[in-house]
């Protein structure tokens, strides 16, 4: 069973948001938007398979197995339809869903996720996937920070740097290999996607973002109808780790602009 966490907020009907996190990590990504966002908002944190304390996935992963995870957890909690929020990995996990499940979603945030690749970014990343193979979760582990983090966060918050580096080495070598390969190969299922999505969304990625860059996003958008595109200034791949304000702000306000039509039946316990 996936490692989770279901904060009540108190606030009735105000819509259940969950929040994906990322290749390699756990849902200790979200620790620094919490507070804000059940202010309002029952929310729902979870490790995907093979992450943080959730089980292995059975089988060979890809994005069908992480939505279909997501879809046995809301039903496990009961929980009709949701606000999907997913960073990277997560990002893609949360189209995905949308295109499986379009009546279990009320809105999606795409935060910091890949979409179409040049040919030379694409080789880029195959790459970085077997190396991982090759070399498990450490491979490339320092570059891969610098990639997520800017200089002077790596500098000023060392202790927080090394959380995420742990929680990357903690993953089982052959499973965050696989996984990786998802990262690396699952985007390819997400462009012009027929049919469209059609749900109301909001894509954010940060200015330096090297693997998920604005032009990404905007191209996310420009392929669901009414998307919404918002770039973080100067931050790279982790920036809602450095800065999570910055990212709770124009979510809660995407997702209170939104009609109250879409709105769960069932408010989750504390699991």
């Amino acid at each position: 069973m996936p490692n989770t966490g279901v904060p009540n907020a108190g606030v009735p009907n105000a819509g259940v948001i969950v929040l994906i996190h990322g290749l390699g990590l756990t849902r200790g990504t979200w620790d620094g938007h919490l507070s804000a966002l059940r202010q309002r908002h029952d929310v729902l944190t979870y490790d995907l398979a093979g992450h943080g304390e959730s089980d292995m996935p059975l089988g060979t992963p890809d994005l069908t197995l992480f939505a279909t995870q997501l879809c046995h957890l809301l039903d496990r909690l009961e929980i009709e339809t949701c606000h999907l929020v997913g960073f990277s990995l997560g990002g893609m996990i949360n189209r995905r869903f949308a295109m499986d499940h379009p009546d279990r979603v009320c809105s999606l945030v795409i935060l910091n996720s890949p979409h179409e690749r040049s040919q030379d970014a694409q080789a880029l990343v195959e790459k970085r996937a077997a190396d991982t193979r090759g070399g498990g979760p450490g491979a490339n582990i320092d570059e891969t920070l610098a990639r997520w983090f800017t200089p002077d966060f790596i500098s000023e918050k060392p202790d927080i740097v090394a959380d995420v580096r742990a929680w990357v080495l903690a993953n089982d070598s052959q499973s965050y290999a696989a996984c990786r390969a998802v990262l690396a190969h699952g985007v390819r299922e997400l462009i012009r996607p027929e049919p469209a999505i059609g749900h109301p969304t909001l894509v954010v990625t940060c200015e330096n973002d090297s693997g998920s860059t604005p032009a990404m996003s905007h191209a996310i958008a420009t392929e669901i109808s009414g998307a919404q595109v918002e770039v973080i200034p100067r931050l790279q791949h982790l920036g809602l780790i450095e800065a999570p304000g910055l990212f709770t702000t124009p979510i809660l306000r995407f997702i209170e602009g939104l009609s109250s039509d879409c709105q769960p039946s069932h408010s989750p316990a504390n699991v």
